[in-house]
């Protein structure tokens, strides 16, 4: 065994014996003539080791008091540490609470509190116990751990989040610029109007900007649940789009033509990927800077964080195996101080023996000191001559005179002792006689006792009461005789009723049984038509969210729509007016044509071919792609009536009704949308609906740019038919030209009106999408509210059902339990009865069978005493003469006995003479060969010190005791034979274990 200490002192070790101990005398109290000495002598005695007693307590407190005093000081060192550790752990969490709460709003709401073990931590510390100590401590760690857990997941879905937002603004800026890069491939054709550009100003960009990212941030809140969306993410790229859409237009009416030859390629830097724009999508710098500041910071941050991380995780794992060392070094240290404090013990108590040892001596030294200064004074003559040294004289005559007085005493005592030995033969004499007397009684005596009569009256009694029992015995048969009759009758009438009972219960058994069935029916009915509520309840919830955000959004557009609508009426009336001045206008112009066409005929017709191939209306793509200078609002409104004029009423009704066919196609693809979302609310079915609703935009946009152009060539065959003269040809030059530079003006006007009617609408929709996703979450929560009330409703309708039905079964199983019970009870009082019946049947033959008995016991008894008789009159001859003799004896055996008691009185004062005799011998032979009392009183301490030594090793002092049979010996050889195994007594073999032997001290 590792953790026992080596035995120090081992008899079997080598190297030389223990050095002896010095060994005591017992206390001597001297001569004692009466009581009060006896206790004055003990009081002083105890007095005396009080003193000691009381030195050794002095010294013991003081050491406690340091020692007291030693641990306060530590205690307090310790709660100054806990207080420190409770107020930085306390820090601790508080900050990694408000870093939740800073980078996650979930894990800041769903924080733990902190209790009140943290406020008050001392307190708390004294009143746990050594148990809930470490669970509560592990309670607070963990509490620690799960904070900084959350945190670090905090970390992580930020930095996820950041991975998505990079992936999607790659992927977005990737597909633009392919798309930008396919449209300047096609061939030269009139491209759909831009997008309506917003003003150059930097604010109004800004606030367009932060008004798409307020309208885009209500996605990324948590829905009811309490998760984000999956299109929280999804979302931003397409923010990201219309912002980049929106910048060219910005670009285009900020910057001078001299900025147009450096927007050839425009690079998106996002991190490690360089994405290139094409010219037509001039983005706005300041967005762009803004982004790339943004990432380029959020990039370089998660970078330091990673780094971070790696960097904290090598720490963790070098501190793990630091940790893992200085444990097994702390263990080892541990054992050590173990082992060393252990030996401290033993020495603290060795010490501790040693100096009261040695004060014990001290004060032993200076009282035998003083008697050997009293004894050195005068020397004692004894009478045969010879000096003794170590007693004085008056002691010496002290105890000669304390010898006489003992004799005395003792005569005195054996006269006392005969005299009660005489009261003792007579009082043995008497003893016997009485004995003799009571074991031999004459008849007249026992006739004439108290006893005798009492019984004989009692057997009168009795004989009377046998004979009344008998008459009783014959009623009693009668009695049981018709009992059985009666009692037959009532089993046949129990056994019809229980029938009766059975059948009774057998059809109300059947009854409930089948009402349960039913009942059980009923409630798998109810089972299943809720969960299938719950069911379609969970499946119909995100399709009627989807649907109402939808519908909203069609309705939205369907409003745009009127607006614009609205819009092409106004014009339409405008183009109407215009239409008419320029019929006046134009007839005028005819009239002029047609004289000059008088005129100069011949010469027509050749400048009328050439200007059909030198005039085309068309005005080439590019023209609408550059920059347009923007003039002032008086020449806008010059601008459009001019090209309105060029424009006929038919081809106005024509556009108008081609936008109407086109917004009624958009109407019929929404229905159709509509349809499919709700009959299919898959994602699969949504990503192709999408799919198909985007194959239809680009097919509507062909067909409007086939119509286009189809209308285009029309009117140049028909300006061509008309224009047939050279100055008219000029003149419409001329017109062409005002009316390109018009449309170009027109066109920078409606950009510009059109950038600032959807930045209005874009803060309006920004506005009502706020309003209307707030009314759509309260209509959500009231509609959840309304379900949830009816689903309580109907599941507490459920449960009072089915705790009617759990009542009625209670109850038709309470009855079917009584009637058990009632059945049972009833086979129960039969079967008692029956019992009784065969009780009563035995009891009756077992009274005849001892009637029977009884009539022959007493003509039995009735022959005996007639012999009885016969033989007392024989015996009363015999007993006279027996007591006769036995009188004789008893005379002799009493002073045989009173001969005996004085022999053996006699033999043992002898034996206590020789006994007294021996002893004077020997301690004269001692005293002749000693020749001194010192030499004496020397050998009776070997003797004192042996039987106080050890009989296992001889060399020890006894100071342990074995509790099992109560031998003593000393602690290292018991220790010594319990660590060999030799578990048994030396003296007497008696086992004994390690609880069994205990220290012992001898004072």
């Amino acid at each position: 065994m590792a953790t026992k200490r080596p035995a120090v002192d081992d008899p079997g070790a080598a190297g030389p014996p223990d050095k002896k101990l010095t060994r005591f005398d017992p206390a001597q109290l001297g001569n004692i003539s009466s009581l009060e000495e006896l206790d004055v002598k003990v009081l002083v005695f105890q007095n005396k080791k009080l003193c000691e007693r009381i030195e050794q307590r002095r010294l013991a407190e003081d050491d406690l008091q340091r020692r007291v005093e030693q641990l306060e000081d530590r205690q307090r060192h310790d709660d100054a540490m806990l207080m420190i550790v409770n107020r930085y752990w306390n820090q601790l969490d508080e900050d990694v609470r408000v870093l939740l709460q800073r980078f996650d709003a979930e894990t800041a709401d769903d924080s733990e509190g902190e209790t009140p073990e943290t406020t008050s931590f001392l307190t708390l510390l004294s009143t746990w116990d050594k148990d809930e100590l470490g669970q509560k401590l592990g309670q607070r760690v963990e509490f620690s751990k799960r904070a900084i857990g959350r945190l670090l997941q905090a970390f992580d879905r930020l930095v996820l989040r950041n991975e998505r937002l990079q992936r999607a603004l790659r992927e977005h800026v990737l597909a633009s610029a392919t798309d930008s890069m396919a449209d300047d491939e096609k061939p030269p054709a009139p491209p759909p109007p831009p997008p309506p550009p917003p003003p150059p100003s930097s604010e109004t960009s800004a606030t367009g900007g932060n008004d798409a990212v307020d309208m885009k941030k209500p996605k990324l809140e948590p829905d009811a649940t309490g998760t984000t969306r999956g299109d929280s993410v999804d979302t931003k790229p397409d923010y990201l789009d219309t912002v980049v859409k929106k910048e060219p237009g910005a670009s285009d009416s900020v910057h001078d033509d001299n900025n147009a030859s450096d927007t050839n390629d425009c690079k998106l830097h996002s991190d490690s990927v360089d994405v290139k724009v094409p010219v037509g999508c001039t983005t706005n710098p300041s967005l762009i800077d803004i982004l790339h500041m943004d990432l380029a910071d959020a990039l370089q941050q998660n970078k330091q964080l990673h780094q971070l991380v790696t960097q904290l995780h090598q720490r963790h794992h070098e501190n793990t195996l630091k940790a893992s060392e200085l444990q097994d070094t702390v263990t080892a240290a541990e054992t050590c101080n173990a082992e060393l404090r252990n030996k401290v013990d033993d020495l603290e108590y060795d010490y501790e023996k040693a100096d009261q040892r040695a004060r014990k001596l001290d004060r032993r030294l200076a009282d035998s000191l003083q008697k050997l200064r009293g004894y050195e004074e005068d020397p004692v003559v004894h009478e045969g001559g010879r000096t003794i040294s170590g007693v004085s004289k008056n002691k010496f005559d002290e105890i000669s005179a304390e010898l006489e007085e003992q004799r005395e005493f003792a005569t005195t005592r054996l006269s006392e002792l005969e005299k009660l030995s005489k009261d003792h033969h007579e009082a043995l004499k008497e003893i016997e006689q009485l004995r003799m007397d009571l074991q031999h009684l004459p008849e007249h005596v026992i006739m004439d006792s108290s006893e005798y009569k009492c019984l004989q009256s009692q057997f009168s009694v009795l004989y009377n009461e046998s004979m009344q029992l008998k008459t009783q015995h014959e009623e009693t048969r009668n009695l049981l005789q018709t009992s059985k009759i009666g009692h037959l009758r009532h089993i046949e009438q129990m056994e019809s009723d229980e029938l009766t009972c059975q059948k009774k219960l057998r059809t109300e058994l059947i009854q409930l049984e089948d009402t349960l069935a039913q009942v059980r029916k009923e409630y798998e009915m109810l089972r299943i038509e809720f969960e299938q509520t719950l069911a379609a309840n969970e499946q119909t919830g995100p399709i009627n969210r989807e649907m109402r955000h939808l519908i909203q959004s069609l309705q939205n557009h369907n409003q745009q729509l009127k607006g614009e609508a609205g819009r092409y009426k106004r014009r339409l009336k405008e183009a109407n007016a215009e239409l008419s001045k320029l019929k006046s206008e134009g007839a005028a112009q005819e009239a002029s044509k047609d004289e000059a066409s008088m005129s100069s005929s011949s010469g027509t017709t050749t400048a009328g071919s050439t200007g059909a191939g030198t005039a085309p209306v068309y005005v080439p793509p590019k023209a609408e792609a550059e920059p347009v200078v923007l003039k002032k609002p008086d020449e806008d409104e010059k601008d459009f009536d001019v090209k309105d004029k060029g424009r006929s009423e038919s081809e106005i009704i024509k556009d108008l009704r081609a936008q109407l066919k086109k917004n009624q196609d958009s109407q019929k693809e929404m229905k159709l949308l509509l349809d499919m979302y709700k009959s299919s609310s898959s994602k699969e079915n949504r990503d192709k609906v999408q799919l198909m609703k985007a194959e239809k935009k680009a097919r509507q946009e062909v067909e409007d740019l086939h119509n286009h152009i189809r209308k285009m060539q029309e009117a140049e065959r028909k300006e061509r038919r008309k224009l047939a003269d050279d100055d008219a040809l000029r003149k419409i030059k001329k017109l062409e030209d005002t009316i390109s530079d018009l449309q170009k003006s027109l066109a920078a006007q409606k950009q510009r009106e059109e950038a600032l009617l959807s930045e209005m609408d874009v803060t309006g929709q920004a506005f009502e999408d706020m309003q209307e996703q707030n009314m759509r979450l309260l209509q959500q929560l009231k509609e959840k509210d309304d379900a949830n009330f009816k689903l309580m409703s109907e599941r507490i309708k459920s449960n009072q059902i089915h705790k009617l039905l759990r009542e009625e079964k209670d109850s038709s199983a309470e009855q079917v339990a009584t009637l058990h019970g009632q059945v049972q009870a009833q086979n129960q009082v039969v079967r008692k009865l029956e019992e009784k019946e065969r009780i009563l049947q035995n009891n009756l033959a077992t009274v005849e069978k001892e009637l029977s008995l009884r009539q022959q016991a007493m003509e039995m008894h009735k022959r005996k005493a007639v012999e009885s008789a016969q033989a007392a009159a024989d015996l009363k001859l015999r007993l006279d003469k027996y007591q006769s003799q036995l009188k004789e004896a008893q005379v002799a055996v009493a002073e045989k006995t009173a001969h005996l008691e004085k022999e053996s009185f006699k033999f043992k004062r002898m034996q206590e003479e020789v006994a007294s005799l021996r002893r004077k011998l020997e301690r004269s032979k001692k005293i002749e060969m000693a020749g001194a009392a010192d030499e004496v009183l020397m050998e009776e301490i070997k003797e004192y010190k042996e039987q106080l030594t050890c009989p296992s090793c001889k060399v020890k002092r006894k100071d342990a005791v074995l509790t099992k049979c109560f031998h003593v010996f000393c602690l290292e050889c018991l220790k010594t034979r319990y660590e060999t195994r030799q578990r048994k007594c030396p003296k007497c073999n008696a086992g004994f274990g390690a609880n069994d032997y205990h220290r012992l001290y001898l004072t």
